[in-house]
């Protein structure tokens, strides 16, 4: 009676289970499954993780492209921003956002980043252009300092040890509802493609 008691127990918890991994099998899109992480979804929202360089330009185009994706799914989406540097790129840019996302700044200081690295063609390893930058979005004194201190150094280090976590090669790369991984790889690197891509797949989760 108890082991016919259990296994009903255990049908019933795998069928209303939200994280019900057997949802991914309807996904649609261009995407590689991460055998080793658990796909997550809650039935009402998807997380998507972003990888991204401040000196990468694909980086920078697919940035244009991310409001669309967000509009397609109002409120349905958690979007992470999880910066990383490459080679002789500098951890400060990575710094200085998450001290502007820890003040409600994060996306006023992506923008301004981007800009001033491929438009103003400054040097964003500087501080003393983080500081301008900080600045202008409104960030107080206690920003400069604390960067210089690199009291984010350490979130920076997190940042590129999730990219070993989860395989990532390349910027920019998503990470949607905890074990799908897209980029811009399959697509020529076309962002436009890749957001094409990525409202495909969170259609399929959120349908």
């Amino acid at each position: 009676m108890f082991k016919k008691m259990f296994l009903v127990l255990t049908f019933l918890a795998a069928a209303f289970s939200p994280l019900r991994v057997d949802a991914e099998i309807f996904i649609r899109g261009v995407y590689t499954k991460l055998p080793l992480q658990q796909f997550k979804f809650d039935g009402k929202t998807v997380e998507v993780i972003e990888f991204l360089s401040f000196y990468c330009d694909g980086c920078y185009s697919f940035e244009r492209a991310i409001p669309a994706i967000k509009g397609n799914f109002p409120k349905k989406i958690k979007w992470k921003t999880v910066p990383i540097y490459w080679g002789k790129g500098s951890p400060k840019p990575g710094e200085a956002y998450f001290l502007a996302e820890e003040a409600g700044k994060g996306e006023k200081i992506k923008e301004a980043l981007f800009r001033a690295h491929f438009v103003e063609k400054k040097n964003i390893g500087d501080v003393k252009v983080l500081e301008d930058i900080g600045q202008k979005i409104g960030l107080g004194a206690d920003f400069g300092k604390r960067l210089r201190a690199g009291d984010k150094a350490k979130d920076v280090q997190k940042a590129l040890d999730m990219t070993g976590m989860y395989g990532i090669e390349e910027t920019p790369t998503l990470i949607i509802a905890g074990n799908i991984m897209t980029n811009l790889h399959p697509f020529n690197h076309n962002a436009d493609a890749l957001r094409e891509n990525v409202i495909m797949i969170l259609r399929s989760i959120l349908k």
